[in-house]
């Protein structure tokens, strides 16, 4: 197996041995960059000075957790001097002075930042078409998309251009692209991981998280990234969790609950079998299995383009021109240049979210629209609690269908729709994962997703991680 195929722990244990060092590991991803980068586009910066850097200081952090290993970084997170413009004209030039918060863990933990990947503008949208700057293709077929917002991410970790990746997840912006290209996504529970230095969509909606080649990856980003931050007020305080405890075969008396309501929406009928194959295999190894009842997840994705679009609304009115970021040179007073810097600097799906957020704050229209919404949202949280009462699980496909072809979702109410077992989940603020569950008959992945209760992540990596060993899917990668 190539360098660039392996997985996180894989070079770990290689460097461990000496098989390999980081060095040579850093040389075959930058290698594999510059052989497929051209035809994947994941990265809108790549950083080679920072990883030689980084390199450098590589024998003071080795008994690190990812001392050596090299990781991407979704462009809508700050670093420190290097570019983060949230796949956008607005911010296409601008330098943060500071680190994120994860970006900062990652340092501390030793790994080796190659690049920031590409993304849908400021994380809205779901094949990652909409950034200001290129489009991202699918590895395992580049005519079609690798998800979104987080498609940069996901392309990179499935094409090895990195060893994993960290994206956001407002709506199911890790999730979908995840299962679009084949590897693991998982997003935490709200407020598990520091949101402090993410440049925000909505913000009580996003999510940071890892997107890994395996199980075991993402338990070891996790271990990595997690973690109470009091420079983000809505980061939670609790016990630091060790995630890979949860790395076992074991799902033997699990309560697993397959929502009917979902199951009965229209969708491929390849992904439904695949899906329910997986289900299967859980059962044969004695997780207990049962159908629920749920509110139709057509609900929440309503619910969710009203409240995420006026979250949006408010967060990018500080787009203005007069702070940082583009100012238009045409403009005869302030209003002017107000208008056209937004003008010039947004892209039609922001601009878009932008007006559907304004009117549905806007007098008149806000207890129709805004309030229904959110009284909407507790609904759909108490449905999520009440099942988790008796299941620990809740299993769902991930998306509608394998990768969508590139331009063939025109039509942004189709687009949306990607989303529709996914949006429930940030609706709620429980942490989900996908995983790779089998593959179409054009070869493209299909992703199953699992819910848990609020800080249920390690009963999610061990179901994954169980249904992972018994499919054996994940160590099939992409051919460019």
């Amino acid at each position: 197996m190539n360098i660039y195929d392996l997985t996180i722990h894989e070079l770990k244990e290689k460097i461990s041995a000496g098989e390999l060092t980081p060095g040579e590991i850093k040389k075959a991803f930058a290698d594999r960059i510059n052989d497929v980068e051209d035809k994947v586009k994941s990265y809108i910066t790549v950083t080679y000075e920072l990883a030689e850097a980084q390199l450098k200081d590589y024998e003071n952090k080795k008994e690190k957790m990812l001392a050596g290993i090299p990781i991407a970084v979704k462009d809508n997170m700050s670093t420190d001097g290097i570019k983060t413009s949230c796949a956008s004209k607005m911010l296409e030039n601008y330098k943060p002075p500071y680190n994120a918060t994860v970006v900062e863990k990652l340092n501390e933990a030793g790994a080796v930042i190659l690049g920031k990947t590409n993304m849908d503008e400021f994380a809205m949208g779901s094949s990652t078409e909409n950034s200001a700057f290129f489009v991202t293709h699918n590895p395992w077929n580049l005519n079609h998309a690798p998800g979104g917002s987080s498609g940069g991410s996901a392309a990179a970790v499935a094409a090895g251009e990195c060893a994993a990746a960290l994206g956001s997840d407002t709506g199911g912006s890790i999730r979908q692209p995840a299962s679009y290209c084949g590897v693991v996504g998982l997003k935490p529970t709200y407020g598990m991981v520091s949101r402090y230095g993410l440049v925000a969509f909505a913000s009580s909606l996003d999510q940071i998280g890892p997107i890994t080649k395996d199980v075991e990856d993402s338990a070891i980003l996790m271990n990595v990234i997690a973690g109470h931050d009091p420079q983000d007020s809505t980061s939670i305080a609790g016990k630091k969790e060790d995630y890979t405890k949860y790395l076992k075969e074991d799902v033997s008396g699990m309560k697993i609950g397959i929502p009917e309501e979902y199951f009965n929406l229209e969708f491929d009928e390849e992904v439904k079998a695949s899906v329910l194959a997986a289900v299967e295999k859980l059962k044969e190894v004695g997780a207990e299995v049962e159908t629920v009842h749920m509110t139709d997840a057509s609900y929440a994705l309503a619910a969710y383009y009203v409240i995420a679009p006026a979250e949006a609304s408010s967060n990018l009115a500080r787009y203005d021109g007069v702070r940082y970021g583009l100012r238009s040179e045409h403009a005869s007073d302030v209003n002017e240049m107000f208008t056209n810097t937004r003008h010039e600097g947004f892209g039609e799906e922001v601009k878009r979210r932008i007006m559907i957020g304004t009117y549905a704050l806007s007098s008149g229209y806000y207890d129709a629209y805004y309030l229904k919404a959110q009284k909407v949202r507790t609904l759909i949280k108490d449905d999520f609690d009440r099942i988790f009462n008796d299941f620990d699980l809740i299993l769902t496909p991930t998306a509608p269908s394998t990768a969508i072809e590139l331009e063939s979702k025109s039509d942004p109410l189709e687009m949306y729709h990607t989303d529709i077992f996914t949006v429930p989940v940030n609706i709620a603020g429980v942490p989900a994962m996908s995983v790779p569950c089998g593959f179409d008959s054009s070869e493209m992945p299909i992703g199953l997703q699992l819910i848990g209760p609020h800080f249920g992540e390690g009963k999610i990596i061990q179901a994954a991680y169980t249904l992972e060993k018994l499919l054996n899917i994940n160590e099939k990668r992409a051919e460019l």
